[in-house]
């Protein structure tokens, strides 16, 4: 997909005698905050994001301007460190759900919270069993056998060597196996363990025979080869999003490290009033990957990505993400209009692919994908193998293998007008459009089904010094990577119920509502 410059009904502030036909391009320096908004074909919504680097949580209107904000708590705040782990939601009920970095101490501690629309703290949850590190995502979900709301938060848990030698992990490859293994905990409104899933309980291996896991890794899809390229470290698979579908009682994780989208069964494995037994199931062959998409090469079932000629042509293999986050299935409830029962590509997944490590020219991609043999409700996943690929391309090189799943994409053309490395995150909109988040570079924007960019928002807040504000009016080269980052940005429709009766009067830009701040980044 071409991305192409929309300059009807560009808006602009604090930018005057600038050229009105902006658009996203290299240069070294550029305006903040709004950049352009085609009302016709943009989606009217609000725009909710927590700077990396900021003091609040912001909701933005179309154009660009303030309608709430919500501070983060000073009493946690480190200069130079993110306050936020990693970004904030907008509940039915007109909560904000976030999670904060608390380093007043001398832990690492991860607090979860939801606070009123006043920014009262109404509820709060801690992680703080031994060995646990909770990081990166987080989702409130309606439990069905429960019927009632829980929390599912990505959490760590750590292992020593010889736990990791009894797994079967090749003693060759590592001196020091000793890790974190990533996975999944649930808790109710009362803060108690209901669920919880971990990787290291869903290995295949071909190492060591006297392990009980051993096995041809190419024939147990459902379990993980924790000696995949050069064996396992840290949190294994670094699971930096989840989401959950209640329809199927399923959830689906980024698995970055591994650059695969994996399924896991949560209604095959919950027991309702019995803890124990649903972390006993999660830990069986019952909390086995029920799909996994996105580099066959980690099973053994299709080509790894590799450079040929002598570097000089990629070869992506049967690989299609190439680090990954913000993964999810596209569907109506908490973040769209309420009223939209079937979003475009309702049930489908949509990836937000960072390229980082694609062999060759590296560029981000957003991927809509259709898994599924028949209607998403019943289940039925294809293997992505069996799906096939469509060739592209080869002609001195490779041709490139383009699944036959990915039913839309989008990136651009100048592959340094959109390229987040890191962070960021994609959401489909009712109209069918999609909100994209290019994290490291603040960049938020809107593209329609065929491409064109209808709305354009840089994040005007970046570092600070001490407990002073960093927003600034202009983004300079001097910012650098990760000044003004952001995880992931979310939209709501204006009939959205968190927003019903809320007082969402414009206030201004960010730069007008904190007027005391820097024009631009200085070296």
């Amino acid at each position: 997909m071409n991305t192409k410059t929309i300059v009807n009904n560009i808006l602009m502030s604090g930018v005057l005698g600038l050229s009105m036909s902006a658009s996203a391009y290299e240069s070294f320096q550029g305006p903040t905050e709004l950049i352009q908004y085609d009302p016709a074909k943009a989606f009217e919504s609000y725009t909710l994001f927590s700077p990396f680097r900021g003091q609040n949580t912001y909701l933005l209107d179309m154009h660009g301007e303030v309608v709430h904000m919500w501070a983060y708590p000073k009493d946690i705040s480190v200069p130079t460190r993110e306050v936020v782990e990693k970004h904030a939601r907008l509940l039915e009920d007109g909560s904000l759900l976030r999670a904060l970095n608390d380093r007043s101490g001398d832990g690492n501690n991860v607090i979860y919270q939801k606070v009123n629309w006043e920014g009262e703290v109404i509820w709060e949850y801690d992680e703080t069993r031994h060995g646990y590190g909770a990081h990166h995502d987080y989702r409130m979900i309606w439990n069905p056998k429960l019927q009632e709301h829980t929390l599912l938060y990505l959490a760590t848990r750590a292992i020593t060597h010889e736990d990791g030698l009894a797994l079967g992990l090749d003693p060759a490859l590592r001196n020091d196996y000793a890790s974190r293994p990533d996975g999944i905990v649930e808790v109710d409104m009362d803060g108690n363990v209901v669920w919880e899933w971990n990787i290291s309980d869903h290995l295949v291996q071909d190492v060591n025979p006297d392990a009980l896991n051993y096995g041809v890794v190419s024939e147990n899809l459902g379990k993980f080869d924790p000696n995949y390229a050069a064996g396992v470290s840290g949190d294994w698979i670094h699971v930096n999003a989840l989401d959950y579908n209640e329809d199927l009682d399923q959830i689906v994780i980024s698995s970055s490290a591994v650059s695969e989208i994996h399924v896991i069964d949560h209604g095959a494995t919950f027991v309702a009033g019995d803890p124990e037994q649903s972390i006993e199931l999660a830990a069986s062959d019952a909390g086995d990957f029920v799909f996994r998409w996105g580099n066959p090469c980690v099973s053994n079932t299709g080509d790894c990505p590799s450079m040929v000629m002598d570097g000089r042509y990629p070869d992506n293999g049967h690989a299609q993400l190439f680090f990954m986050h913000d993964i999810q299935w596209i569907r109506g409830k908490e973040l769209a209009a309420p009223s939209v029962s079937d979003l475009p590509g309702a049930g489908n997944f949509l990836v937000f692919d960072n390229g980082a490590r694609r062999p060759g020219p590296t560029f981000s991609s957003v991927l809509e994908v259709n898994p599924y043999a028949g209607d998403m409700t019943e289940g039925n996943y294809v293997n992505e193998i069996e799906a096939g690929y469509e060739e592209v391309g080869g002609g001195q090189g490779p041709a490139t293998k383009v699944s036959k799943q990915i039913v839309w994409s989008f990136n651009s053309t100048m592959i340094n007008a959109f390229y987040g490395d890191y962070i960021s995150g994609a959401q489909r909109m009712p109209n069918g459009n999609t909100f994209i988040n290019s994290g490291p570079n603040g960049h938020f924007f809107e593209v329609t089904s065929e491409g064109d960019v209808v709305w354009e928002y840089i994040n005007p807040v970046g570092d600070r010094t001490g407990d002073e504000y960093g927003i600034y009016k202009i983004m300079t080269d001097a910012a650098g990577r990760q000044f003004n980052a952001v995880f992931r940005a979310a939209r709501y429709a204006p009939d959205y119920p968190g927003l019903a009766g809320k007082d969402l009067v414009p206030m201004g830009q960010i730069t007008e509502v904190h007027t005391s701040e820097s024009a631009r980044p200085d070296r």
